[in-house]
């Protein structure tokens, strides 16, 4: 189901339930205006009654026929009121009651004829004229009190109603929103972690999510986006690919060619002054020989590092540790070449899965790089950190030397390309680069011209979810 559609049938839901509770609001408040309007009658049949009762009283005293006159007349007012509120007054005392006090009014107006005449009323008269009386003023109390008592249960039932039904809409509520909300918020979650994958250069594709809704588009649209930044990075790969290979060409056949016509020059001269020279002097040629063929290995050793790495045998490794051991690795040369050096080394760091020769292999490389760069007084600067909510460790290399251009930043990893003249093989770079990535780290430079250079390598911790993945 869709998200437009489950809020819009939530909406209708809470809609409807107000509608519901409205409709029996607005009739029990119905109800409540025909009591009250029942009552108002109710109370008027009783003041009739009273009334009635008052005038019976003054007749007794005085046996004025005026009196008569009146108790008649309400009584007729009387019988009207009770005619029309005859099914009220069933509902509420009962058809046997309604009966009763249709009898009792009849009685009572029957007695007066009987008392009323020019002498005044007997005792048993008036005694039967006060008890119906007094039987009609008691059944308009009951009438009255039954229904101000219906009233107040009215109102109660009201109230409760009202009161349970916010409670099941709040409950109901506080039920499903979790629900809604946490199948949103999973899948988010998911699109979140495969952004950040995607982010750190790796294309993961995530689970898609069942069924058409709106969630299980975006997954699809971020799924295809990956796939589509997978292709386009394979495709970039394969383009920096043939433009190293062209540099790779052309280093190999510098590093290569350059001994080898030495080699030839060295054994044509060799050949020409064999006689003229003594053993010494042969024991010379030969060791230039070797040299230049020492040269050679080198390069061969390097292209086979780079072109073929060896199988990594990764280890749980503190990062701190690692570096410090590079550190004394590098002293002597660090030392010799009166390099300052500034450590910040934290302890407590999540560890990492790494490969210790490969990684003392990047930073040594790093550091004799950054030295390289530096004059003496220099400052050599190495910091580690965790970054990502510990999720990966930072190594950084920075260097206080001459910087690289800014055209050639974006080569520094290319193989055989080298800043530094004669000497450089231009591999070491390449070769580190390769290494992080292995690790499914990751290796960035900084640089300014005249300020210095900064590496950085990132691994990724033991405890990061994409290290658990794999």
């Amino acid at each position: 189901m869709k998200i437009k559609t489950g809020i819009v049938l939530s909406g209708f839901v809470n809609v409807a339930l107000i509608v519901v509770i409205a409709a029996f609001a607005y009739h029990d408040l119905n109800r409540i205006l025909t009591k009250l309007a029942f009552v108002e009658i109710a109370d008027d049949l009783n003041t009739l009654f009273l009334e009635m009762r008052l005038s019976e009283k003054n007749y007794f005293l005085s046996n004025d026929p005026g009196e008569l006159a009146d108790i008649k007349e309400r009584l007729a007012s009387a019988k009207q009121v009770v005619g029309s509120m005859r099914g009220d007054i069933v509902r509420a005392t009962g058809a046997a009651n309604y009966a009763e006090l249709v009898e009792d009014i009849g009685e009572y107006g029957k007695t007066f004829p009987e008392a009323g005449q020019d002498r005044p009323p007997d005792a048993d008269a008036e005694a039967r004229i006060r008890s119906a009386g007094k039987k009609l003023r008691e059944f308009s109390e009951t009438l009255i009190r039954l229904e101000r008592k219906e009233v107040h249960r009215i109102i109660d039932n009201s109230t409760n109603g009202m009161l349970l039904s916010f409670w099941a809409i709040l409950l109901s509520t506080v039920a499903l929103s979790p629900v809604s909300s946490r199948r949103i918020l999973n899948a988010l979650k998911k699109i979140e972690t495969l952004t950040k994958s995607i982010s750190q250069g790796r294309f993961d594709k995530i689970e898609e999510h069942p069924g058409n809704n709106e969630i299980a588009s975006v997954i699809r649209a971020v799924n295809s986006m990956s796939q589509e930044l997978r292709n386009r990075e394979e495709e970039l790969l394969q383009t920096k690919k043939l433009a190293s290979l062209g540099i790779l060409t052309a280093g190999v056949a510098h590093e290569i060619t350059n001994p080898l016509n030495n080699i030839s020059m060295i054994a044509q001269t060799f050949e020409q002054s064999y006689g003229d020279l003594d053993e010494t002097m042969r024991l010379e040629f030969m060791k230039k020989v070797e040299n230049e063929a020492e040269r050679i290995k080198n390069v061969v050793i390097n292209l086979l590092d780079f072109s073929k790495p060896k199988q990594s045998q990764r280890l749980t490794a503190d990062v701190r540790e690692l570096v410090e051991h590079t550190m004394a690795l590098v002293r002597n040369m660090l030392d010799v070449s009166a390099i300052d050096t500034a450590l910040d080394l934290p302890q407590g760091l999540p560890p990492v899965l790494v490969d210790e020769h490969q990684i003392h292999q990047v930073l040594v490389n790093l550091i004799t790089n950054a030295i390289q760069a530096m004059a003496p007084g220099g400052r050599l600067s190495v910091a580690v950190r965790a970054v990502s909510g510990g999720a990966a460790v930072e190594i950084e290399v920075r260097d206080t030397g001459k910087g690289i251009a800014p055209e050639h930043l974006s080569h520094v990893f290319d193989p055989f390309f080298s800043t530094k003249g004669v000497g450089g093989t231009g591999l070491g770079l390449s070769i580190s680069y390769g290494i992080v990535k292995n690790h499914h780290g990751s290796i960035r430079v900084e640089s300014e011209a005249g300020k210095g250079t900064a590496f950085t390598v990132t691994l990724p911790a033991i405890t990061s979810q994409n290290f658990a993945e794999e």
